[in-house]
């Protein structure tokens, strides 16, 4: 035990894991074997993920930033005795993952009860190393283990807790639309020259939960997601630093976009668009929904004046729209689009009413909101969903 803590304390590539509480706590009890202090690491490691110390090194190991990673994330080869120093660490690490419940408590005399711990059979070296070759897909850091981001005050990149899960095959309907998308984004995954793409249409015809579902669909494959508001602009430029030299690609995700005429953001994302300097890296699209054609709001105001260049500057403005590689519209559905949602939608639910009824009140539904569309569709079904049982037979 004193010989693996020696080893510990000697780590380098992954000298940040010696702050982590888990293994701090561990150093703890392997400095002083104690029973409150083997009570303490595994207070620890339950609290951390229920008790199983491989998987909580190995999450460790996957979620580093440290020096040899970033080195092949930015698609360069590590020197030799980097990469030398990180494999003694790796076995070192392997040895404190398959540590068991017998053999940490043997330093302890009559120790009485302890709580267990439980452990489980892995090559670390070889995961990890395995992760490394394929960084592209699997990345590293808080990229390695969560899939959708959203920007803070302060400008800093983190992770969304609990993710929309939604799913290609949960949308119905605009099958064209959605190829295109997701064609683009395969394009931006495969290395090839992939474009920024504006949704527009109609409120609830499902712009934003494409781009998600297109996200899950393709996550897996090296696909993040990172949601900025409207107003929120401004940080584009830390935002796409901070991202410039990672393996992975990524979605810049405006979500119902439009401006004013005198928006300070305005020419930030133009810059971006037009691919300034800052904006020219091959892992970064920008995907922005909006509920308006033209995203830059035109008020009658606006069209007067004694500006020289008037109808030049209005023409700057409202072709805004079109520095988006890729325009496409999600059209508010007909009846029988939308009928076709809603039966597809009550046949996923189980819901056991007649088709021709169903139908009915479904269009009754929507009449008295003003309007169709796939959000509306689901809200109805739901509407049904919450009504007692004896009702939807």
């Amino acid at each position: 035990m004193e010989e693996l803590k020696n080893r510990l304390e000697l780590l380098c590539v992954f000298r940040e894991l010696l702050s982590d509480s888990v293994i701090s706590a561990l150093l703890r009890y392997l400095e002083v074997p104690t029973s409150p202090a083997y009570a303490g690491f595994v207070a620890e490691l339950y609290r951390a993920n229920g008790g199983n110390l491989s998987e909580y090194v190995r999450a460790l190991c996957e979620n580093s930033e440290n020096v040899y990673v970033k080195t092949i994330g930015r698609g360069e080869q590590a020197p030799v005795h980097l990469y030398r120093a990180l494999l003694k660490e790796l076995q070192t690490l392997q040895d404190v993952a398959s540590l068991t419940f017998e053999e940490l408590c043997k330093p302890l005399s009559s120790p009485g009860y302890l709580p267990e711990f439980a452990t489980s059979e892995m090559d670390l070296p070889r995961s990890y190393l395995h992760r490394t070759e394929y960084i592209g897909k699997y990345g590293y850091g808080i990229y390695a283990k969560h899939r959708m981001f959203c920007v803070d005050s302060q400008n800093r990149i983190v992770p969304v807790r609990n993710p929309d899960r939604i799913q290609l095959s949960q949308l119905i309907d605009y099958e064209r639309e959605r190829r295109i998308i997701l064609d683009n984004t395969k394009a931006l995954l495969a290395g090839k020259p992939a474009a920024n793409i504006l949704l527009t249409g109609d409120a609830g015809t499902g712009k934003s939960s494409t781009v998600k579902a297109v996200c899950n669909a393709l996550w897996d494959e090296g696909l993040r997601i990172i949601e900025l508001r409207r107003d929120q602009l401004h940080a584009i430029p830390p935002v796409l630093d901070t991202l410039a030299e990672n393996p992975l690609k990524f979605i810049l995700f405006i979500d119902d976009l439009s401006f004013l005429k005198d928006d300070d953001d305005f020419n930030a994302l133009k810059a971006i668009l037009e691919g300034s300097v800052t904006a020219k890296s091959g892992n970064i699209v920008v995907y922005a929904t909006s509920n308006r054609r033209h995203i830059v709001k035109e008020r009658f105001s606006d069209r007067e004046g004694d500006e020289v260049h008037r109808n030049d500057t209005m023409q700057e403005l409202i072709s805004l729209s079109e520095r988006f590689g890729i325009h496409v519209t999600f059209s508010k559905p007909d009846k029988k689009t939308f009928l076709h949602i809603v039966r597809h939608l009550a046949g996923e639910s189980s819901l056991r009413i007649p088709e021709e009824e169903l139908e009915l009140l479904a269009e009754r539904f929507a009449l008295e909101r003003g309007g169709r569309s796939a959000r509306l569709a689901r809200q109805f079904v739901d509407n049904l969903l919450a009504r007692p049982s004896d009702e939807n037979v």
